[in-house]
């Protein structure tokens, strides 16, 4: 069962992004040390295997950066 997009809207604050608005379904994340990620979708529907990816790949690029 694939995570919710609330759950990978948890996984950016926790990480230190801000939401910063966006269009109807879009959320636009942004790191204080400049790595943006969008997020599209309703808080109760599955994710896809892309935003998965992103998601992913955006927590990663921040915490290496710190390490």
């Amino acid at each position: 069962m694939p995570p919710k997009i609330r759950e990978l809207i948890r996984e950016l604050t926790s990480a230190g992004f801000e939401n910063r608005g966006g269009k109807g379904s879009h959320r636009n994340f942004r790191h204080p040390k400049g790595v943006n990620i969008t997020v599209s979708g309703r808080t109760g529907d599955d994710a896809k295997h892309y935003q998965i990816r992103d998601v992913k790949r955006a927590v990663e690029m921040v915490t290496d950066e710190e390490a």
